[in-house]
C-alpha cells in the first residue's frame, strides 16, 4: 500500500541502501506505549535518500569499531495520518511529551528525515541501553548519562552502547536531541519543511 506513495515522494527503502542494517518497526506491532498496531501496511523502513545515505554510513562506522555490533531501524518515515493516531493515545498520558503534536504540523518522522534506532549483535539481539526504546522518563535523556551511570541507573556496557551509537550516528551527520537515545534528525523542523512535502 505505501510502497508506491513512499516512491512518489522520493522516498527509498533503508535496506536498499544497506542491507545489513535491520529493521524492527515497533509500530507495526502491538507491543509499543499505544498498545496496539498503528503501522497496519506498513514493515520496511523508509527514509528520504540523504537520511537513508548516512544511516548506510553510521552502519559502516559502526562495524568498524565493533565488530559484529549493527543497527536496528526501530522507526522511520511516518505518515501524518498515523502521527494523529500515536497523538490521540499519547496526550493522554506522559508520552505527550515525547510525540510531535500534529496540530503544530507534526515532526521530522513524519518528512522522513528522522530515524529512531538501537543497536543489535551479530545474532540480531537488541544490546542493553539502559532503557527500552520510547520509555517515557529522565532514564532516556542523553544529557543525564554521566548522573544516572554515577548513581547506578544505567550500567557501564549501557553507558558505552549510548554513547557509541551517538558517535557513530553524529559522525554520519546525524543530530542527537535531548530526551530519547534512540532518535536522530537530519535537519530542523522548518528546513524540512521549505524543503519537503509532508507524508500524508
Amino acid at each position: 500500500m505505501w510502497s508506491a506513495y513512499f516512491d512518489s515522494l522520493g522516498l527509498v527503502k533503508v535496506t536498499d541502501k544497506d542491507s545489513s542494517i535491520a529493521v524492527h518497526l515497533v509500530y507495526s506491532t502491538p507491543d509499543n506505549f499505544a498498545g496496539k498496531v498503528l503501522y497496519k501496511d506498513l514493515k520496511t523502513a523508509w527514509l528520504r535518500p540523504e537520511a537513508a545515505e548516512r544511516l548506510a554510513d553510521a552502519q559502516q562506522r559502526l562495524k568498524q569499531l565493533r565488530p559484529g555490533t549493527g543497527i536496528v531501524v526501530y522507526d522511520a518515515a511516518r505518515p501524518f495520518r498515523i502521527q494523529q493516531d500515536m497523538w490521540n493515545v499519547a496526550k493522554q498520558s506522559d508520552m505527550k511529551y515525547y510525540v510531535a503534536n500534529p496540530n503544530k504540523g507534526g515532526g521530522l518522522h513524519n518528512y522522513g528525515l528522522a530515524v529512531d534506532v538501537g543497536l543489535v549483535d551479530s545474532a540480531g539481539q537488541a544490546l542493553p541501553m539502559g532503557t527500552p526504546y520510547d520509555y517515557p522518563g529522565k532514564e532516556s535523556y542523553t544529557t543525564a548519562e554521566d548522573q544516572l551511570l554515577a548513581e547506578g541507573k544505567i550500567t557501564r556496557q549501557e553507558y558505552d552502547n549510548r554513547r557509541l551509537l551517538r558517535r557513530v550516528m553524529t559522525e554520519a551527520g546525524f543530530k542527537p536531541i535531548t530526551r530519547e537515545w534512540w532518535h536522530f534528525n537530519v535537519c530542523s523542523l522548518k528546513e524540512a519543511q521549505e524543503k519537503y512535502k509532508r507524508i500524508e
